[in-house]
């Protein structure tokens, strides 16, 4: 391992990927020295860099991070959920570390990721921003004092491209709630409403999902009761954060490679 950290990047082309290549790029304690694409992309054989925008830096996209695993320490993955298994399979068969930013897997998938889990030291995150995992905290402290009367909501705006809903952030907030409770998420979660659905069931918490034109991410905790409510709300104004929070995730990584799942407050200490 060389003093720099070497990172992986996949799904380097996308809006994330790019994102993610600037931002090791401004950090001094690390570099981008592999990146890949889907098979069969147009970019396949490119300069990382220039894609991203940053100028030309030599690394050359390839379509399947197995075939340059000497050239790198981590792979960052903020892709879909079975290119991400897939490049789980490459880390753990050739000594990788992991950080896991992709959503919407399934009961099934998740099982695959503790069993990588076993093999891969990695952080995985629904969200990595600071401020993000700031509010799973202040979500705790709410429901301490208003969870047991208030009527509990979520609500979360997302781009027209995100293909998951609930988002993976709003998920995660609903299970900070519910363990705060005591009560299995998945048995108390209320996920949209249509038609004449009765009145609101208490001790419930709801999900709303909105997609709509290049809105990066917004979620909103609202602890409603008769006279107030209390809302507690995250705006990401850009990806930037979530890459500069999964870097800040990897350097993390290199200093505590147990191999196990980690969480971003541990990264935070929080």
């Amino acid at each position: 391992m060389t003093d720099k950290l070497r990172i992986a990047v996949a799904g380097c082309a996308g809006r994330m990927g790019k994102c993610l290549i600037s931002a090791i790029a401004q950090n001094g304690e690390c570099e981008l020295t592999a990146a890949s694409e889907f098979s069969g992309s147009s970019l396949i054989g490119a300069d990382a860099g220039e894609v991203a925008g940053i100028g030309k830096n030599g690394v050359v996209i390839v379509d399947n991070l197995s075939s340059v695993a000497d050239s790198y320490d981590l792979i960052i993955d903020f892709t879909r959920p079975e290119p991400s298994l897939a490049n789980l399979k490459t880390a753990s068969e050739n000594g990788k570390l992991f950080v896991l930013g992709t959503t919407g897997f399934s009961k099934e998938q998740l099982s695959q990721i503790d069993d990588f889990a076993k093999s891969v030291p990695m952080v995985f995150a629904s969200n990595f921003s600071v401020g993000v995992n700031l509010v799973f905290n202040l979500l705790a402290q709410a429901t301490k004092v208003m969870g047991s009367y208030a009527d509990i909501e979520i609500v979360e705006a997302h781009h027209r491209h995100k293909v998951d809903a609930p988002s993976g952030t709003a998920l995660s907030m609903g299970k900070a709630i519910a363990d705060v409770l005591g009560k299995d998420l998945n048995e108390i979660a209320v996920r949209g409403r249509d038609g004449i659905t009765g009145e609101r069931k208490p001790g419930t918490i709801g999900f709303s999902a909105i997609r709509a034109g290049d809105i990066v991410g917004e979620h909103t905790a609202m602890f409603a009761d008769i006279g107030e409510r209390v809302e507690i709300t995250h705006k990401a104004s850009s990806r930037m954060t979530f890459a500069c929070g999964a870097v800040r995730a990897a350097l993390w990584l290199r200093r505590h490679p147990e191999k196990r799942i980690h969480s971003m407050k541990e990264v935070l200490g929080l």
